[in-house]
C-alpha cells in the first residue's frame, strides 16, 4: 500500500524532529515535486536543507516560497539566513530588511 502525501509528510516531519535533517529532506523532496505549491511541504524541506547545510537547496526552496507568497516574512528571513551562511551578506540584506518591515522592525 502506497503512502499518502500526508503520511509521507508526517514521516519527514518525524525525521526532522529527530534531528535527521538529511533523511527528512530525502523523504520530502519527492512530495515537494508532486505538490510544488504546498508551502508547508516546502517550508519543512527548506528547513531540512538549511539544518543539514545544503544551503543552495535551502536558498532555492525559500525563493520558491517567496514566489508563491511574496508577503511571507518567515520565508524572507529564512532566505536571508541561508544567504548569510553562504557569506553572501549583500544579497541577504534586502530579504532581512523586507522581513523587518513585515514583522514590525526586527531584523532577526
Amino acid at each position: 500500500m502506497q503512502e499518502t502525501t500526508y503520511e509521507t509528510f508526517s514521516r519527514g516531519q518525524m525525521y526532522f524532529d529527530l534531528g535527521d535533517y538529511i533523511e527528512a529532506a530525502r523523504i520530502l523532496k519527492p512530495i515537494a515535486e508532486v505538490e510544488p505549491g504546498s508551502r508547508s511541504i516546502l517550508e519543512l524541506l527548506g528547513r531540512a536543507y538549511f539544518h543539514s547545510a545544503q544551503l543552495t537547496k535551502a536558498e532555492k526552496t525559500f525563493r520558491r516560497i517567496i514566489d508563491l507568497d511574496p508577503c511571507d516574512s518567515w520565508a524572507h528571513i529564512a532566505l536571508a539566513r541561508s544567504l548569510e551562511r553562504q557569506s553572501r551578506i549583500d544579497e541577504a540584506a534586502p530579504y532581512r530588511r523586507m522581513h523587518a518591515v513585515m514583522s514590525g522592525g526586527s531584523l532577526d
